[in-house]
């Protein structure tokens, strides 16, 4: 079959069975982990076949001619796959119980230096809502990805001087000056978004050692026993003098033992199969809202460009809704201004008296 599906070499159902059957392959997960994927998946999958081939012809099989439609019959396709998808389960948000949990795990004497590492990567990461990637990697990551891991260079810390003015830290300072610092700021190269250099900026919330800003001290310090180089990842630690990287499973699995030792699912009503990394970040958007942040404050600190990050604020914590019932209750006498304009209501006004109370009293 011509590689580029062209409309003088492939017949039409020809190419729209080449792409379907291809996108099909796709989607039962004949070229990943052998799982059947979502929808979506396998058509940016077909989307990206239609590129490449595009930027060779200038013409996109997969698209009708002079529009941005897929060809009907996969459409159609698509739509009929998108309704054997199964609803999405999103997972649920963590309270700082989780992550100060694996902290205090990670500070006993007797914790490996990964225990230590998962423990400061899981408490500032909650409370500087971090992506996964922004401070673990996958084993299987491809160079397309935008997002780069936070590395040395990427932390600054400050510390208040005697007249309470916000001092930078120079990054040579010695180890002891990096743990008492005040607060703490990321600055992010690039991100999942596209947005770059953004940076994040807390203070200590006031625990010797639960806290992010002393987890990012811990986490430079320890590094900097070990090497100089300013672009090591965060995820770094050294057994015997030898580097290890903390990778998204282990964080994964430390959640769900974390939350299955604090009883999440009896206590807060959350399956451990409904945990994972990305609780965090949904729970600490979560913390900030049940705290009384605005959605701006919520926005500015997790870096959404749009109001998607709403999705992260879970409806269905009981927080949300105490009282609500209560004040619906109240009648507020509201009218519909909108009467008079589709409806004239001349004859009734003037049979209605406009102040009854005057009217009685004459």
């Amino acid at each position: 079959m011509d590689p580029h599906l062209s409309d003088s070499t492939t017949p039409f159902k020809e190419r729209v069975s080449a792409l379907s059957s291809f996108g099909a392959r796709v989607r039962r997960g004949f070229y990943g982990q052998g799982r059947q994927i979502r929808t979506d998946s396998a058509v940016s999958a077909i989307t990206a076949v239609g590129q490449t081939i595009s930027l060779d012809t200038e013409v996109n099989p997969t698209k009708e001619r002079g529009s941005d439609k897929f060809i009907y019959p996969l459409r159609v396709t698509f739509d009929g796959w998108r309704k054997e998808d199964p609803a999405t389960e999103k997972k649920l948000p963590v309270e700082v119980d989780v992550p100060e949990y694996i902290a205090t795990i990670g500070s006993q004497a007797a914790a490996t230096p990964l225990q230590t590492c998962v423990g400061d990567l899981v408490l500032f990461a909650f409370y500087y809502l971090l992506r996964i990637g922004e401070y673990t990697g996958k084993p299987s990551r491809n160079s397309s990805k935008q997002t780069v891991q936070f590395r040395v260079k990427d932390v600054t810390f400050f510390k208040r001087d005697k007249s309470g003015r916000l001092r930078q830290l120079p990054r040579h300072s010695p180890d002891h000056l990096l743990l008492a610092a005040d607060s703490a700021t990321l600055k992010l190269e690039n991100q999942k978004n596209g947005w770059r250099n953004v940076c994040i900026h807390h203070e200590t919330n006031g625990e010797a050692y639960l806290c992010p800003v002393r987890a990012l001290g811990r986490r430079v310090c320890h590094i900097r026993e070990h090497t100089t180089k300013a672009n090591t990842n965060l995820s770094t630690y050294f057994v015997d003098g030898k580097a290890q990287y903390v990778n998204h499973n282990q964080i994964s699995t430390a959640l769900k033992l974390a939350a299955a030792a604090l009883d999440y699912p009896s206590c807060k009503g959350i399956p451990i199969d409904r945990i994972d990394t990305h609780s965090l970040r949904c729970g600490g958007a979560n913390a900030l809202a049940l705290s009384g942040h605005t959605d701006r404050e919520i926005q500015k600190m997790g870096r959404w460009r749009s109001a998607t990050f709403l999705e992260y604020i879970r409806e269905s914590l009981y927080n949300f809704s105490a009282g609500m019932s209560t004040k619906m209750k109240q009648k507020f006498n509201f009218v519909n201004v909108e009467g008079g304009v589709f409806k004239d209501v001349t004859s009734d006004a003037i049979n209605t008296a406009y102040n009854v109370a005057n009217s009685e009293q004459q």
